[in-house]
């Protein structure tokens, strides 16, 4: 059975990756603000502290992550209410046009060049027509200084401290252009976007065309 990459990660990622992207969570929130009952699927949910907010707001909440560290930490936080399984993004184990709300919190980014576009099109079919997708990711900029310029440095000390193919993925996706590049490759059409954090990060939310 291969290695978990993420068995060390898991374990104090919510103690120091968490305070940096924090202020992502909020943003997202309003951008498309949560109804009681809407169906949420967060795809890389990592230990579940996206789908937190959601379920607190009485949305349903459905996680999927490659890694059984980061599943199970998942499970433990949200409980038996929430939907979390263990999975490859690129078959998302769910029928079409299922929820009304799907997240991409910093995932893309960590995916190989070749599968990116197939699993944000899981995205889009797993989407109901007049639901919406939310992605959160690094950008290529502009950086502005000096906030980017932070940012864009303590972005690199964790990216680099992921490992090689990990920072290989990281770059590989600036070098592509990032989520805009992705997403015109899909059809999708920009309802919301939002450059943060010195232009490093952004947040774009997407519907059908």
């Amino acid at each position: 059975m291969a290695r978990d990459p993420y068995e060390q990660p898991a374990k104090i990622y919510d103690r120091c990756v968490e305070p940096l992207i924090a202020g992502l969570r909020p943003i997202g929130l309003k951008m498309y603000p949560p109804k009681k009952g809407m169906l949420v699927l967060d795809v890389g949910c990592g230990t579940g502290t996206e789908l937190g907010l959601y379920q607190k707001a009485g949305c349903r909440a459905f996680g999927i992550d490659l890694s059984p560290v980061m599943v199970r930490a998942a499970q433990t936080k949200l409980g038996d209410n929430a939907d979390i399984r263990l999975g490859n993004a690129t078959r998302l184990p769910y029928s079409d046009n299922l929820f009304d709300l799907v997240i991409g919190f910093l995932t893309l980014h960590q995916m190989t060049g070749q599968i990116r576009p197939t699993v944000l099109g899981e995205m889009v079919r797993v989407m109901k027509r007049e639901g919406r997708i939310l992605l959160i990711d690094y950008h290529p900029g502009p950086i502005h200084f000096p906030n980017g310029w932070m940012s864009k440095a303590t972005m690199l000390f964790f990216e680099i401290l992921a490992g090689r193919e990990h920072f290989g993925a990281y770059r590989d996706f600036l070098s592509r252009g990032g989520l805009p590049a992705l997403i015109s490759s899909q059809g999708l059409t920009i309802e919301t976007e939002k450059i943060v954090h010195g232009g490093t990060l952004a947040l774009f939310l997407l519907s059908w065309e």
